[in-house]
């Protein structure tokens, strides 16, 4: 390269710099914006975060700069709120203020603001409503969809016995068995595993969800009143999909892998499960209040992965208040839903698995507030009750009928997960499904 290239490529650079620099000064003058590290030009604080785990170095900033505080990925601006104090005061105490979705590039590229999930204003707040009215009529909170899940679990002890005993990789048998309770309210049907266009479309959706939870995650309307367009039904019917069946699967593969390192909680499960329901018919809702150590390991297993650790994003749409602070309209919210999960003032010991987090001592199942696996508020997850009923009915099921075997010593199972961003993936792992 010539050497008057070289100086004027340099040339640029620096005045590039120095232009960010002096427009971010001058934003950051007017506003009040809580504290948080400082930001290079272009860059942010993107060197600052481990985005191996980002979790863990939003709790430590957190730690340091206090319950409310900014960064820059990149040229965007960010505001994360941590702790349950925080949390509960933006997104439930103040919901209307908290309610619209941030900014995530990816998605925003896949979505472009159509479906449920990612949608804002009027067509967010009409698809909901619609969605919910929707699934309710179609069994959803029922004892018919609870009727279907169990038809389903029967399907899939049918697929854990075809291992016979045999080691096997779990991902693709609990995928299409969440999905289909999915396929089952939407289309009205279901579909066998071994079904060559569904085992695609559960391909993609495991990919699409790693592809999220990795550190590369972080980067139409009609005209009319009506938002109920074929784009919007397309885009609702991919999110319920998505999910309606990763979440929930990989919280159950997630599952697994704790009892197998820890086999004798696996027991204590397989024993109430026995003194509950015993092993001539299938277990249902009702047995959940009789079965406070299971209900204890579900709530627990969802606690300890925090799979979507730091929710997905709200926003602010105008400048807004927050304690002795003032956030900018369009600024992205991060609500890190681990710091939640992991206070140890609510879960002594947060960073070990624990079932009696969620007990009293004389065995009763014990409710937490701090317990916002689904998020909270506004934005709350539209299919939590379905994923809990899911999740018990599978979960207990396989360990009615199965004990779950490791191929390793238990402490060598490690269960720190793959990737730690958007979301919390479990490693890959084999298994052996041992009848009872």
């Amino acid at each position: 390269m010539e050497p008057l290239g070289a100086a004027s490529i340099f040339l640029a650079i620096c005045l590039s710099c120095l232009f960010f620099l002096a427009a971010w000064r001058r934003t950051w003058g007017k506003e009040k914006m809580p504290p948080g590290p400082s930001p290079l030009p272009i860059l942010g604080n993107t060197l600052q975060l481990k985005t191996n785990n980002l979790a863990q170095t939003l709790q430590e900033l957190g730690e340091k700069y206090g319950p409310v505080f900014t960064l820059h990925f990149g040229a965007e601006r960010v505001v994360v709120l941590h702790g349950y104090e925080a949390i509960k005061e933006a997104l439930i105490d103040r919901g209307e203020e908290f309610v619209a979705r941030g900014r995530l590039p990816l998605a925003d590229k896949i979505n472009q603001g159509l479906g449920i999930i990612f949608s804002n204003g009027e067509r967010w707040k009409q698809l909901r409503r619609f969605t919910l009215t929707t699934l309710r009529n179609f069994g959803m909170g029922k004892k018919s969809i609870e009727e279907r899940i169990q038809e389903e679990a029967r399907y899939l002890l049918e697929k854990f016995q075809d291992t016979k005993g045999r080691p096997f990789e779990p991902t693709f048998l609990l995928s299409p068995a969440f999905s289909n309770i999915i396929c089952s309210i939407v289309f009205g049907t279901r579909y066998e595993y071994d079904n060559k266009k569904f085992m695609t479309l559960m391909n993609y959706f495991n990919d699409n969800f790693q592809v999220f939870s990795s550190p590369w995650g972080q980067e139409k309307h009609n005209g009319g009143s009506s938002e109920f367009t074929i784009d919007n039904f397309v885009m609702c019917a991919a999110d319920l999909f998505a999910a309606g069946t990763e979440t929930t699967s990989s919280t159950l593969r997630y599952g697994f892998l704790i009892l197998l390192k820890y086999p004798a909680i696996q027991g204590k499960v397989q024993e109430e499960i026995d003194r509950v329901v015993g092993r001539a018919r299938h277990p249902c809702m009702a047995d959940r209040g009789q079965m406070p150590y299971t209900d204890a390991v579900i709530h627990e297993i969802q606690r300890f992965i925090s799979l979507i650790p730091l929710s997905l994003p709200h926003a602010v749409l105008r400048d807004t208040p927050f304690r002795q602070y003032i956030i900018p309209k369009g600024t992205t919210i991060f609500p890190n839903l681990s710091s939640v999960l992991y206070d140890c003032r609510e879960f002594p010991n947060p960073k070990e698995f624990d079932p009696r987090h969620f007990l009293h001592e004389d065995g009763r199942f014990r409710k937490s507030d701090f317990f916002m696996p689904f998020s909270a508020g506004k934005r709350i997850c539209a299919g939590e009750g379905l994923a809990r009923m899911e999740l018990f009915l599978f979960f207990t099921t396989i360990l009615q009928n199965f004990t779950l075997k490791p191929l390793v010593h238990p402490k060598d199972i490690d269960l720190t997960p793959q990737f730690s961003s958007t979301g919390n993936m479990p490693r890959s792992y084999q298994l052996c499904a041992v009848p009872r």
